[in-house]
């Protein structure tokens, strides 16, 4: 029996942003499924309902696979692909399997010979990237680093060492309502001339992008991004 495809359908970053981020391949392909493995249900039923309104939310078959999910969760999951049914994974935000729990739904995918196929959209890693000037040819994405601020102090030191030694982008994030906490510790922690990007609220009205040396940073002000969404970069 041949088996089906999981596609991997990128969200938006912003609200009411699908018609200047998402290609219509995006809506397309959700208008033609009716199994989704999704992080949030809630949220992913409205995106759907969005993008596919003549789609009947009530009739669609919605997984819930996130961070908590087992193997067997996963593996069950995956079963109706097994049987020859497509499916889409739709994250929180962003595309699927970046920094999110559809990673392991494409890794059990492939080991059971399932396709997988990564559709087009907006990433808040790469678009970070790229608005930086920083390395784009070597970088390394961290996820969140720990709350404790000794342990944050320490794991700052070690990743602006990795920037200036190795010439190495490297990208974190942290919890909204936690980044002026952060910004605090990024001006006090790292040296001064130390190159740090702040990306706040991606392909929204108030995108906010700015590059500066830390020195920099202290001598303009921090931006007021509390509980924005935020990615920091650390380069050379």
């Amino acid at each position: 029996m041949k088996t089906g495809t999981l596609y991997l359908i990128p969200t938006i970053l912003a609200d009411d942003t699908a018609a200047q981020v998402l290609p219509a391949q995006i809506a397309g392909r959700i208008a033609e499924l009716s199994y989704f493995l999704v992080e949030n249900a809630r949220t992913a039923r409205r995106f759907i309902k969005s993008m596919a309104p003549h789609h009947v939310i009530e009739e669609l078959r919605i997984s819930v696979i996130d961070k908590d999910s087992t193997e067997a969760q996963i593996q069950a999951a995956l079963q109706p692909l097994v049987n020859g049914q497509d499916a889409g994974v739709i994250s929180e935000a962003g595309c699927p399997g970046i920094a999110d729990p559809g990673a392991e739904l494409a890794r059990r995918a492939h080991q059971l010979g399932i396709r997988v196929v990564p559709l087009v959209g907006p990433s808040s890693l790469l678009l970070a990237l790229m608005a930086s000037g920083m390395n784009g040819q070597s970088f390394a994405f961290h996820g969140y680093l720990p709350i404790e601020r000794g342990k944050r102090a320490a794991a700052l030191k070690a990743l602006e060492k990795q920037a200036l030694t190795q010439h190495q982008t490297q990208l974190f994030i942290e919890t909204p309502y936690r980044n002026m906490q952060l910004l605090e510790d990024l001006l006090t922690t790292l040296h001064p001339g130390t190159r740090l990007c702040v990306a706040a609220s991606l392909t929204a009205a108030q995108e906010y992008v700015r590059t500066d040396t830390i020195a920099g940073w202290k001598k303009a002000g921090v931006p007021e991004i509390h509980k924005q969404p935020a990615v920091f970069l650390i380069g050379s």
